[in-house]
């Protein structure tokens, strides 16, 4: 099982961008009431509002308090279910997971927008692209503009709240212009956005290396299982990763879901994030074991709604 510590990969697929703090500046820490050292952790669900089984993992999960904070995919059939549950069960902490991508084999959707309003984005049978790179390739910024305003307040119009954005398989990193654009939007609605740069960014214009490393709060640790290997459990596998969460402002990045028929058709040919691995997310992050953990290494859970109110 390989375990991705995305804060410590420089020029990698995926790295973190994290300025540090000037002499006699209070840390993010310090702000939100806690320790300057103290190590604080976000616990994500990603991904919800994409099946019925997503939602209901997730549910349980926020319900046990084994995820403090997680993100809805609009255009997805099941959201309006989420977004039910959402406003009988306030206050949540759930963002806008931005969708630009609909990666499974069998299982499709496209935008919020209409169809001939966002055709760039759109692949010939009418839905998003499987791939980022593809959208890379096709899409119109202005049309992305469009399709993510569109997600923001689609998600408002039935109740939700989003305490903050980010982007379903780093869809908006597929290119500078859309980076520009997510980091414009957070700035407009008032909302953090999680920032993960490609190696494209070395490349990319001054103003925006500049735009992203001006973005607070920022990250210190984003934390994410990568791959399963069978040498290791998933347990262990977690226990490894929380023993390396040091002081500061960390993200884990877990995927949820019962392991169902449903699910493992939405999933088919794919156990990377498949239906069985979001099982074993959803039963690592709702067990004792897990608040054992937190509590051995003194992790304190907090949420982005509480970083979203010191911005």
């Amino acid at each position: 099982m390989k375990i991705i510590i995305l804060a410590a990969m420089l020029g990698g697929f995926i790295s973190l961008v994290a300025p540090s703090v000037a002499e006699g500046q209070k840390t993010l820490a310090e702000k939100l009431g806690y320790d300057a050292d103290a190590k604080l952790l976000i616990v994500h669900a990603d991904d919800i509002g994409v099946a019925r089984s997503v939602n209901i993992a997730s549910a349980r999960a926020f319900e046990s308090g084994g995820i403090t904070s997680g993100s809805v995919m609009v255009p997805c059939p099941w959201f309006p279910d989420f977004a039910a549950y959402y406003r009988e069960h306030q206050p949540l902490d759930v963002g806008i997971h931005i969708t630009l991508t609909a990666e499974w084999d069998y299982y499709k959707w496209g935008g919020i927008s209409p169809a001939g309003e966002i055709p760039s984005l759109l692949d010939e049978h009418g839905h998003f692209y499987s791939t980022v790179e593809e959208v890379g390739t096709h899409a119109d910024p202005v049309e992305v503009e469009k399709e993510i305003r569109a997600q923001i307040e689609r998600a408002l119009a039935l109740g939700i709240r989003p305490t903050h954005l980010d982007t379903h398989m780093g869809s908006v990193m597929a290119k500078p212009e859309l980076v520009q654009i997510y980091l414009k939007l957070g700035r407009e609605y008032d909302l953090p956005v999680l920032v993960i740069s490609g190696s494209w960014l070395q490349d990319a214009p001054d103003d925006i290396r500049d735009a992203i490393a001006a973005e607070k709060p920022l990250l210190d640790g984003l934390y994410m299982m990568l791959a399963d290997d069978p040498a290791k459990s998933w347990s262990e596998a977690y226990a490894e990763m929380l023993a390396t969460i040091g002081p500061g402002l960390n993200q884990l990045i877990v995927h949820l879901a019962i392991d169902d028929t449903e699910m493992q058709a939405v999933t088919v040919n794919h156990p990377d994030f498949g239906s069985a691995w979001r099982q074993k997310d959803l039963d690592f992050v709702t067990s004792r074991e897990f608040r054992d953990l937190l509590a051995a290494h003194d992790i304190t859970l907090v949420s982005w709604d509480q970083v979203r109110k010191v911005m």
